[in-house]
């Protein structure tokens, strides 16, 4: 395949010859059994796709899920956008996405309108419970990441440095203008930090690579300037979004911090109901990112729910994949430089500082009031750490630790 053809923007021949519908099949089985976040969904990806199907080689499969692990964006849902638009060019692209997306964001669709009807003790100990799961959940995923992108003392010193930034500067866009400075100390202290990319050779054409990133950019710049005209409107939820979307690294729970403070304080949604709802998404198959159908349907500004809670799963998932198009042709030539793969190193550690920080405020200081709640979210860790256990029996373990108190008190 030559770069520079316009009509081989995917590998010809087997690409070409399969369908999209295969495709959307395999990912709903795995969008529906898809449980444990987004290490668990890379294992059961391989499973599928290569020991089962054979789609890709084992090589492939690694050159791809190097790929995404480095750039932005949720990597289990562009890992297997970029299967798909090998297996069955981009319709096969798009089936593999809505097929592993739709039904979480479906389910967490539906849970957030059972939320706004409920009420009372039985409501109290759910959304309590829901609150411990995310402080498991959160605290985890600081340990985990830490360990893996705080590798030296520069990156710890960054990490540090960003929460302590997190905690004690509340303006807004603070989040951002911390992965900013991340970035920059990355670049003059981290050079080497990471490895030099691959290349996968199932790459698309180097025109569809740069309209997908000039879009990026595009919606990335022009967004914030129309929600800032129309500042609770449909433009706003997608810009908060899209924001979010575009500058998670790390993993999925990274969003968390963004999220909340582009939501919470404007006004979108209550401390609560943001965090019940993250902590809901615990319960579900497929990627973290699809919160955003319950926190889309849950805010206070636009509706109808459908229609916002559509609103955020596109924007939360849309520059993911325009990244994951654009690194496949462009990304050797960025990541070439040992500033740009430092300025990543710092960012990674940040994003670490940002999560941790977030644990603290709001998750913890808003969820554990006793220290039985301690307790019982403490117990959620040690399971989801050292024993390994899918976080579907943590929610089923904290939603039962709420209602216990609720009923002995």
């Amino acid at each position: 395949m030559t770069q520079g053809n316009a009509g081989a923007d995917v590998a010809q021949g087997r690409s070409g010859r399969h369908s999209a519908l295969e495709v959307l099949w395999v990912s709903l089985r795995l969008g529906l059994t898809s449980f444990g976040g987004p290490i668990a969904h890379l294992g059961y990806f391989e499973r599928a796709y290569v020991q089962s199907r054979r789609w890709l080689t084992e090589h492939e499969y690694a050159e791809l899920l190097a790929l995404c692990q480095i750039i932005p964006g949720p990597a289990s849902s562009q890992l297997g956008f970029l299967i798909g638009l090998h297996r069955a060019g981009y319709p096969g692209a798009l089936a593999a996405w809505l097929g592993f997306t739709l039904p979480s964001a479906v389910l967490l669709f539906v849970a957030a309108g059972v939320a706004a009807h409920l009420s009372g003790a039985i409501a109290d100990a759910v959304f309590h419970g829901l609150k411990l799961v995310a402080v498991a959940v959160v605290a985890q995923a600081v340990w985990s990441l830490g360990r893996r992108l705080w590798t030296d003392r520069v990156t710890v010193a960054i990490g540090i440095l960003a929460g302590a930034l997190a905690l004690f500067w509340a303006a807004p866009g603070a989040s951002l203008s911390t992965l900013g400075a991340g970035a920059l100390l990355g670049a003059i202290l981290c050079r080497g930090r990471i490895a030099s990319a691959v290349s996968p050779r199932f790459a698309v054409s180097r025109r569809v690579a740069w309209a997908a990133g000039g879009t990026f950019l595009a919606l990335l710049v022009s967004l914030p300037a129309l929600a800032f005209r129309f500042p609770h409107g449909a433009i706003a939820l997608a810009d908060t979004f899209y924001r979010a979307g575009a500058l998670v690294f790390g993993g999925g729970h990274v969003v968390l911090p963004l999220l909340r403070g582009a939501l919470v304080p404007p006004g979108w949604l209550s401390e609560d109901s943001f965090l019940a709802g993250y902590g809901l998404a615990q319960a579900v198959p497929g990627p973290l990112f699809t919160v955003a159908a319950y926190l889309g349907a849950a805010n206070a500004y636009v509706g109808p729910p459908l229609w916002a809670a559509a609103i955020a799963v596109v924007a939360i998932f849309l520059p993911g994949l325009l990244l994951a198009l654009a690194a496949l042709a462009l990304w050797k030539e960025f990541a070439a430089h040992e500033r740009v793969r430092g300025a990543l190193a710092g960012v990674n550690a940040a994003v670490v500082g940002l999560l941790g920080a977030a644990l603290y405020s709001p998750v913890l200081t808003t969820s554990v009031h006793s220290i039985t709640d301690g307790l019982i979210a403490a117990a959620g860790v040690a399971l989801l750490e050292r024993r390994k256990l899918p976080p579907l029996l943590v929610v089923a373990l904290c939603l039962a630790g709420s209602a216990a108190q609720a009923w002995l008190r």
